[in-house]
């Protein structure tokens, strides 16, 4: 296993475990247990965001560059909606 396919699966582990800390702190029955689930989702977000740079440096998770246009267009689409 190359280290591109490494951090690719690091990547998807860390979303995986990302929407398990999600769903915990959703259902949590505790303020305590819900604060506990909310910290390790938020380390986790952190961890993907670090997977996700390293890999957006090496150029295996390329970045598409989009008009300002575009996105003032789907800013006022979904502010219409609201």
């Amino acid at each position: 296993m190359d280290d591109r396919m490494l951090m690719e699966s690091l990547l998807v582990s860390t979303k995986n475990a990302c929407e398990l800390f999600m769903h915990g702190t959703i259902e949590a029955s505790t303020s305590n247990i819900k604060s506990t689930f909310d910290q390790a989702l938020q380390d986790v977000i952190q961890i993907q965001n670090d997977i996700y740079c390293h890999m957006a440096d090496k150029g295996w998770y390329p970045q598409t560059a989009v008009e300002q246009q575009k996105i003032q267009q789907v800013a006022q689409k979904y502010q219409a909606n609201a």
